[in-house]
């Protein structure tokens, strides 16, 4: 299904969540908020990665909760998923590596296909961060991607997929609080 404008679901959506500010407090934090809103539907492992191009941040955590989702898109992500960044201390500035208290990104929502300003679905990074790929197929190992057909499983047998550090001990204690 390609939607350009106005894009509506129901069903499963899978928002990425990271953070490299205060991560554990936050991630708690910011999941705390959205459960409010949505019920989850599951919870990855959360992933250790150091920040991207930038040795001097600190590292982030990164997993992907899982919710049901009925309505438009643009509402999720602006009216939801950004207020939660707001709230919890994050700042956009022209610098889009600048380290962060919360990341919330609409990641992937069946096989919905969204190109619009400010709203990309399936989030192109998917393919290019083996800790996003890692936590999808924690959710579901059979997951395809709508833009190609493909079972993610199939494109993420590099090995830079199996380098992926689980923070195990954060892991527990999230999906403690929060798996359904």
């Amino acid at each position: 299904m390609d939607v350009k404008n106005g894009a509506t679901y129901a069903g499963a959506c899978y928002i990425g969540v990271s953070a490299n500010l205060n991560p554990e407090r936050n991630i708690i934090r910011a999941l705390d908020l959205l459960q409010k809103t949505y019920p989850f539907t599951g919870v990855s492992r959360f992933y250790r990665t150091r920040a991207i191009d930038r040795p001097e941040q600190p590292d982030y955590l990164n997993g992907v909760v899982g919710i049901e989702h009925d309505g438009a898109l643009r509402p999720l992500k602006f009216n939801v998923l950004r207020k939660i960044e707001t709230a919890l201390g994050r700042e956009r500035s022209k610098d889009s590596w600048a380290a962060r208290p919360i990341d919330l990104d609409i990641l992937l929502c069946g096989d919905l296909i969204v190109r619009e300003t400010g709203l990309i679905v399936p989030d192109p990074d998917i393919r290019e961060r083996p800790f996003i790929m890692a936590a999808l197929l924690d959710l579901d190992p059979d997951i395809t991607l709508p833009d190609n057909r493909g079972p993610l499983n199939a494109i993420a047998k590099s090995p830079a997929i199996k380098q992926v550090e689980v923070a195990r001990a954060f892991t527990q204690k999230v999906k403690e609080r929060f798996a359904p």
